[in-house]
Parts: C-alpha cells; structure tokens; sequence
C-alpha cells in the first residue's frame, strides 16, 4: 500500500500534499474570545507551511462568555481538548494549547515549537500506511503493530490556508483574529486493530473543504500516522 501523501500526480480531482509518509500532527486549541490566542495563531499559520506537517485549528466554547461567540467553535471540539487533558494528565484545558502528534504539549513560540515538530519527525518509525483511493470517497489503512486498547481512524473535515474573523466584543474586541487550517467537523471512520482496512470517506460538507485522516491511539490518544486528501 502506498502513503498518501507520496501519491503520484493523476487526472483526477484528488490533490495530496507533498509531506513525508509520517507527517507530525500539530493540533492548535484556540479561541476567538482569548486574548493570547492570537499570537499561537500566528505561530501555527508558520509552521502550516512546512512539508512534514499536518496543522489543524480546532475553536473552542468556552471563552464565549466573555461577550464574543466564537465564529468557528462547536463543543465537540473542546471535548476532544479534554480527551488530551487526560491523555496527557494535564490539570485543567486552556487556551491557546498546542499538542503535537496526541503525544505532548509544546510551547507556542517559535523555538519550542519547531523544536518539538523536529523530535517528534524523528520519532515516528513503521507506522500503518494510509492510502487515498482515486475517487476520494475511500481511504485505507494498512497493517501494523496496533497500540495497547486499540485505535481508531479518524476524519478531520477543515478549510485550509488562513481565515480573518473581525473581533466585536469581548477581550479581543476592535482586532482582526486570522485563523490557518480551521478545523469543521471530526468524524470517527472506524476501528483500527493491527489489520488493513478499508474504510468509507464521507463528503464534505463544503467543496473547498479538505480532510486529515488520522490513526490515533484510543488510550494515550498519541497519533500514529496521518494523511491529507486536499480535494475531491
């Protein structure tokens, strides 16, 4: 089975990202309502562009009550930060939070985070391979060693490149918020236990939309591989 993300040009309307077979997964929480979000924002949209990452900006609820409804939070999104609080037996969820490959927190300025980007692509050795078919309704995962509990594949539905969402109230009231890769929807494709499976891809729910197919541990949620169907 060969990686998506070395799939070879065709004619059909299914576009991969060139990235390495095991790209790191940085997951941003942010929140349009969150004074110092704006900043790892900025950090994010960085490190977007870089070949061996996956970057995806899930919004979270819980700001709102500062006056501001975030334009791109659903409460899904917040649980799956609160999945990562145990996961990673952190004491209370907050935002900005940036977590790299399910597996650790990283700092969101420059240094750290890519420092942490860096490890974790060394890291990372014979993961299950993902494949894309090419009418971009299915996607397969190969064999390999599946983690202790288990793992499931995981469909992340978001709008790639940057997003500016103009701040009427709240802390960051007056300020033009910009966003990169937010995510739309999270859909739990099936389980995954060691064996080659082919699983159904839903559509997404806006054309311009592209989605991350992660393989993510169900215990210690670490991200054992992902791949990126750009279109479809």
């Amino acid at each position: 089975m060969t990686a998506a993300s070395s799939a070879q040009p065709n004619n059909t309307r299914v576009r991969h990202r060139d990235m390495p077979a095991e790209p790191v997964v940085v997951e941003l929480f942010t929140a349009q309502g969150c004074a110092g979000c704006p900043e790892a924002n900025a950090r994010i949209e960085a490190v977007a562009v870089e070949p061996g990452v996956i970057a995806l900006t899930y919004a979270v609820d819980y700001w709102d009550y500062l006056g501001w409804a975030d334009t791109f939070a659903r409460p899904e999104f917040a649980q799956r930060q609160r999945a990562y609080r145990h996961a990673l037996r952190i004491r209370n969820v907050s935002t900005p939070q940036v977590v790299i490959d399910g597996r650790r927190q990283a700092a969101a300025n420059t240094e750290a985070l890519q420092a942490a980007i860096d490890e974790e692509a060394a890291r990372r050795v014979f993961p299950p391979e993902i494949e894309f078919r090419e009418t971009g309704d299915r996607v397969g995962v190969g064999s390999g060693r599946a983690p202790t509990g288990g793992a499931e594949v995981v469909a992340v539905f978001y709008t790639p490149g940057p997003q500016t969402v103009e701040i009427a109230s709240g802390d960051n009231r007056g300020q033009k918020v910009r966003h990169m890769n937010v995510v739309r929807s999270v859909r739990v494709l099936g389980p995954w236990t060691g064996r080659a499976v082919l699983y159904p891809l839903p559509e997404a729910s806006s054309p311009d939309q592209a989605v991350a197919v992660l393989v993510q541990a169900r215990s210690d949620r670490r991200i054992l591989n992902g791949a990126v169907l750009e279109s479809r």
